[in-house]
C-alpha cells in the first residue's frame, strides 16, 4: 500500500514538470524583446529603416532626380550574411524594400526572381488571355540604381560575457555607370551576459 502512494505521487510529480516544461506568451510584433543577443527582427528593421533614411538624404538623389527628370529607379540586390550566425537576409531585404518604397522618394522595380515569374505569366498570356487584356513583352522599367552589401560581426568573449558587433555595409551603384553614388554604414553593439560560457 505504501508502495503504491508512493509510486502514485512519483508518476503525478513527472506528469506536473512534464506539463510546465513550456511557455508562450504572445507578443506585440511591434514590441523589443532581446532575449540572445544575436541578430533579431528589431534589427533588421531599425537597420533598414536607418540606413535608407541616411540614404535618400545624401547629394545623389537630388543629382539623380535632376538628370532623370523624375524619381530614380531602385532595386535591391544581394545582401551577404558574413556574420558567424545565421541571419535571414530575405527578411533584411524585404525591410529594405519597403523603407525605400514608403519614402515615396524613388520608383521600385522587382527583385530578379519576381521578374522572372511575371515574365513567365506574360508568356501564359501569349496564348491564353485576350487580345485587349495581354501585356506586351519589353516594357519593363529598368533600374538606375541597385543596392547591395553585406551583414559583417565580430564576437569579443570572456567566460560568460561577451561583446556581439554588428556591421552593415551597403552600397548603391549606378547601373550606367558602376560608380557608387551612395556608400553607408551601420553599426550595432551587443554586451551579453550567460550563465554558462557558450560562444
Amino acid at each position: 500500500m505504501r508502495l503504491t502512494a508512493w509510486s502514485a505521487a512519483l508518476i503525478a510529480a513527472l506528469a506536473m514538470s512534464a506539463c510546465g516544461g513550456t511557455s508562450v506568451q504572445r507578443m506585440d510584433a511591434g514590441e523589443v524583446k532581446d532575449v540572445s543577443g544575436r541578430w533579431n527582427d528589431t534589427d533588421s528593421r531599425l537597420v533598414a529603416e536607418e540606413m535608407i533614411s541616411d540614404c535618400l538624404s545624401r547629394p545623389w538623389y537630388a543629382k539623380a532626380q535632376s538628370e532623370i527628370g523624375k524619381n530614380p529607379t531602385v532595386i535591391v540586390g544581394t545582401v551577404k550574411n558574413q556574420s558567424q550566425e545565421h541571419i535571414a537576409t530575405e527578411t533584411f531585404v524585404e525591410d529594405l524594400q519597403r523603407s525605400l518604397i514608403n519614402s515615396g522618394k524613388v520608383e521600385f522595380v522587382a527583385s530578379k526572381g519576381e521578374r522572372g515569374e511575371v515574365r513567365e505569366e506574360r508568356m501564359d498570356q501569349d496564348t491564353n488571355s485576350s487580345e485587349e487584356t495581354r501585356k506586351a513583352h519589353g516594357q519593363e522599367t529598368g533600374a538606375d540604381f541597385m543596392l547591395s552589401g553585406a551583414i559583417n560581426q565580430i564576437v569579443d568573449s570572456e567566460g560568460g560575457k561577451a561583446v556581439v558587433f554588428y556591421q552593415t555595409n551597403l552600397k548603391l551603384l549606378n547601373m550606367k555607370t558602376h560608380q557608387i553614388a551612395w556608400n553607408g554604414q551601420k553599426k550595432l553593439k551587443k554586451y551579453v551576459t550567460k550563465a554558462r560560457a557558450s560562444w
